[in-house]
């Protein structure tokens, strides 16, 4: 998930668990430019650098930032995280021309991961990983956390609906699991019950060495004539022929019992 590396799909599912915010919106604004439709899910786990104190007294100091005379002309201060992470990735993108206004048109956040992306493959981003890009021992705080704090009233709502999409999540595996154990033994079964002999099994035959039990053979011939015409001179229902090379004439005879 790196602009430039040739990844084209028609819509991508990135689960922000654990993602740093300032480097996950940096990467889906360049790929957003680039034309991909990116889909962010689980926006609540999102990681910030920082502890929650020190990023609630950052977040004071924006809500104070605000119009005089009339607050509602802007700017606008977000609580829920996915709105966060969608004002976080504006800011990296011309939103005021048309290809930015496009880009950020490509962009769905969600708390969560609401249906459908619930059985959708996901993806991480390995360079926005905290794991990997914040140092062993430095303090961070989730933007649920934050959101929370400042005044988003969802946080124990979308918990609990986590809660019950892993349960949901667990039990799907598990049945899956158990049918896969089921398909493999069935085709070990299957494999030992049929008959190892190949030549007890023959597909199709000459029309002079027929020797079949079954008391009717149909045997389909090519003919330079121009009629579909079985032996003794009746002529044979069928479809017509596509064009006079690719006529047939079918022969039936039928064996002595």
């Amino acid at each position: 998930m790196v602009s430039g590396s040739g990844l084209c799909v028609r819509r991508v599912v990135v689960d922000a668990r654990h993602h740093m915010l300032g480097r996950l919106a940096s990467i889906l604004a360049k790929e957003l430019l680039n034309g991909q439709r990116v889909v962010v899910v689980r926006c609540e786990e999102i990681s910030i650098s920082g502890g929650l104190v020190r990023q609630k007294m950052k977040y004071a100091r924006f809500r104070n930032k605000r119009m005089n005379t009339k607050p509602s002309h802007g700017p606008i201060h977000f609580r829920a995280p996915a709105k966060i992470l969608w004002r976080t990735i504006r800011g990296m993108i011309p939103h005021k021309t048309k290809r930015g206004e496009a880009a950020l048109a490509r962009l769905k956040a969600y708390e969560g991961v609401p249906p459908p992306y619930d059985k959708m493959k996901k993806m991480v981003i390995p360079d926005a990983l905290k794991e990997l890009r914040l140092r062993k021992g430095n303090k961070y705080c989730l933007l649920g956390h934050l959101s929370k704090e400042v005044g988003w009233s969802y946080y124990d709502i979308v918990r609990e609906l986590e809660e019950k999409r892993k349960q949901r999540a667990q039990v799907a595996y598990e049945r899956k699991k158990q049918l896969n154990r089921l398909r493999v033994k069935a085709e070990a079964t299957a494999g030992q019950q049929l008959d190892p002999d190949p030549d007890r099994i023959q597909v199709g035959h000459p029309r002079q060495q027929c020797r079949a039990p079954h008391p009717v053979c149909v045997c389909v011939r090519p003919v330079p004539g121009g009629h579909r015409r079985a032996e003794g001179g009746r002529r044979t229902t069928g479809l017509p022929a596509r064009s006079r090379s690719r006529r047939a004439h079918v022969a039936v005879r039928r064996h002595k019992a």
